[in-house]
């Protein structure tokens, strides 16, 4: 299989099927880098980088307990913070 930069693929929907209980979608796969990147960097998430379907991953991230705050600090489980390490992986690092 080969894996394009970002690309949604059935793998990465199967992984996060058994990490998160549901499959994420693009929006989600997309967001992950950035909260990724946030969270190693200024731990705060800024507002005109993220637009509304963000926002809602982002709610959905609460409500499960993944992350607290947001603009004025992000804080993230360390459950959430190793499968956005493992979905970071094999949609950005891992390609064939």
């Amino acid at each position: 299989m080969t894996q394009g930069r970002g690309q949604l693929t059935d793998r990465i929907k199967k992984k996060s099927k058994e990490l998160l209980g549901y499959e994420i979608d693009k929006i989600e796969l997309r967001l992950i880098p950035y909260v990724h990147y946030v969270m190693c960097n200024e731990q705060r998430i800024d507002m005109k980088c993220i637009n509304s379907e963000d926002r809602k991953v982002l709610t959905r991230w609460r409500k499960k307990k993944y992350i607290e705050g947001g603009a004025s600090g992000l804080i993230i489980s360390r459950e959430f913070w190793d499968i956005m390490n493992e979905i970071v992986f094999l949609g950005y690092v891992d390609i064939d």
